[in-house]
């Protein structure tokens, strides 16, 4: 009897093997019945991308702008505006003033 069970050991542990593989096919983590969630994390990510790429182009056409050889007198009146402070005599100007003490 003892050498029956031996033939069917290594069987047995075969298909055991071929059932981990498989459950571990369909739920892993690149598994077949997680491609939705691949998806939609692609999805996620493509959009970021797409954003980051249009900050990115803009930023790039700012710099260049601001460069010696290339210089935009329109950017450069709004950065001299926007960090001295300044503004033309027919801008509107609203005062906001804050209140630190709020919220303490």
């Amino acid at each position: 009897m003892l050498t029956a069970v031996r033939s069917y050991i290594s069987t047995a542990a075969l298909a055991l093997l071929i059932i981990y593989f498989a459950y571990h096919a369909f739920t892993g983590d690149q598994g077949l019945l997680t491609s939705a969630q691949r998806d939609y994390t692609l999805a996620v990510k493509s959009a970021e991308l797409k954003r980051l790429t249009a900050q990115r182009q803009d930023l790039e056409t700012r710099a260049m702008l601001l460069r010696d050889t290339s210089l935009s007198a329109d950017l450069l009146e709004e950065r001299a505006r926007s960090l001295l402070g300044y503004s033309h005599p027919r801008d509107y100007v609203i005062r906001i003033q804050h209140d630190d003490s709020v919220g303490g």
